[in-house]
């Protein structure tokens, strides 16, 4: 079974208690990945998630900017397709953001996956006006299970 079904399992069986903003975490002693979902509302076949955080206890490997490289060519199972905007080695950190934002109106919503090193991995959703100068907000954003399962599998996973 692989991590991303394993959390989906262990999520079928999570009941938080009342309304608001929970977080969901499992982690996994196998290979060293800790998943934490900023969860809204979750149902029998989504998530609205505000967050998603995949954190691994150790690793040497990969390098951060093969990382960054691969997750932009893997992950697939978003709105948007990522690409890499920045990696700062400096501060070990690299960006990685949809490649064609959606638009709604007069509304743009983006992914941006944040790497820390090659052990944390954050992926939120921003939302902002179409203006060129507007700013931009974190949003929920829903995913199914097939979904978030795939995401923590693309992200987990190892680099080829």
């Amino acid at each position: 079974m692989t991590l991303g079904e394993t959390v989906l399992s262990k999520l079928a069986e999570w009941r938080p208690a009342g309304s608001g903003r929970h977080i969901f975490r499992h982690a996994d002693a196998g290979n060293g990945w800790t998943i934490s979902l900023a969860i809204e509302k979750a149902d029998d076949l989504s998530c609205r998630l505000s967050e998603v955080t995949c954190e691994r206890a150790a690793g040497k490997e990969p390098d951060l900017k093969s990382w960054a490289n691969a997750l932009a060519r893997r992950v697939t199972g978003l709105m948007e397709p990522l690409k890499v905007i920045e990696i700062d080695e400096r501060r070990n950190e690299a960006i990685l953001r949809s490649d064609e934002p959606t638009t709604r109106g007069h509304r743009r919503s983006h992914y941006e996956l944040k790497l820390h090193g090659n052990r944390r991995a954050v992926l939120t959703r921003f939302a902002a006006d179409a203006e060129p100068a507007a700013k931009r907000a974190s949003i929920a954003f829903v995913l199914t299970h097939e979904s978030l399962g795939k995401f923590i599998d693309d992200l987990t996973g190892p680099i080829a």
